[in-house]
């Protein structure tokens, strides 16, 4: 009897591990062509990790052709949406090395632009709902330098305008963070450091509404070093740039200086002054953005 009901679980064992689901390849005896096409389904349903898989197959599938091609430029795509910037980065780097005359190295580099700064934040894929000033800028610069790229070795590309606009609010949201960071400087007690941040906003961003905060920032930071002739001069900018910033109403100056001549420029610390910022500050360069 024992025996016998031992026999009847290892019967009923079997019964169920035949009718137990088998993981089969849903892509198994299926071209190239069709797996690529069920992978933009999934790209289309939002279905990413998916997607890649299948793309994946293609470009095994199809290596060499341009199917294979096209599959691993989808695929980045698709990391790129499902939040793996760093792998979508990897095969955009893969695919320009293995194809560096492709048709597509354009939209290459635009998805590439992309990718860089969202690996940090994903912001310019939001667009404007936080400042940039609060992230790691090597990122944006990183991207603006991609999309650079794409301007100079294919200006005529489709991607180019929108490019454009990445790379102006790259800049014009970088300006804030210099900002940021000259005030963080200021507020310690590091006064050169505050200095030469402001003095390289002017430098960069001579144009920009920040030109305000940084002539202010240098003002207050010459002040509490004692340097009152570079004090002076700046503020006289200010005075007559700004005239409704509380810093115009201050008694800094002697009335005898309020008429003397605007300098062409608010001028670096002394030389003596050994830290990095100072001596950075006496050899202006040319602001990193600017490539016309």
């Amino acid at each position: 009897m024992l025996n016998f009901k031992r026999l009847c679980l290892i019967a009923l064992a079997v019964f169920v591990a035949g009718c137990a689901p088998v993981n089969k390849d849903p892509t198994v005896g299926k071209t190239a062509q069709q797996i690529y096409e069920e992978a933009k389904d999934f790209v289309e349903s939002v279905q990413f990790d998916k997607a890649i898989t299948y793309f994946d197959k293609v470009e095994s599938k199809a290596a060499g052709t341009v199917l294979g091609e096209q599959a691993q430029l989808d695929k980045a795509y698709a990391q790129h949406k499902n939040g793996d910037q760093v792998l979508a980065l990897a095969t955009l780097d893969r695919f320009m090395r293995l194809h560096p005359n492709h048709p597509a190295t354009d939209y290459a580099l635009y998805l590439k632009g992309i990718s860089s700064y969202k690996s940090n934040d994903g912001l310019l894929e939001r667009w404007f709902p936080q400042e940039l000033a609060e992230r790691d800028t090597d990122a944006a610069k990183s991207a603006f330098e991609v999309f650079k790229t794409l301007l100079t070795r294919f200006p005529d590309s489709k991607y180019v305008p929108d490019a454009k606009k990445r790379m102006a609010y790259i800049a014009a949201s970088l300006v804030v963070s210099e900002v940021k960071v000259a005030e963080f400087y200021l507020e310690r007690g590091a006064y050169v450091a505050a200095a030469n941040r402001a003095q390289q906003i002017l430098i960069d961003f001579p144009q920009d509404a920040s030109v305000e905060k940084a002539l202010e920032i240098l003002v207050r930071a010459y002040d509490k070093l004692g340097i009152r002739q570079l004090r002076d001069d700046n503020l006289r900018v200010l005075k007559r740039s700004f005239p409704d910033n509380p810093l115009s109403k201050s008694v800094f100056l002697d009335s005898s200086t309020l008429n003397a001549p605007l300098p062409d420029a608010p001028k670096a610390p002394a030389a003596k002054d050994k830290s990095k910022d100072a001596q950075k500050s006496d050899q202006p360069t040319k602001p990193w953005y600017k490539f016309w």
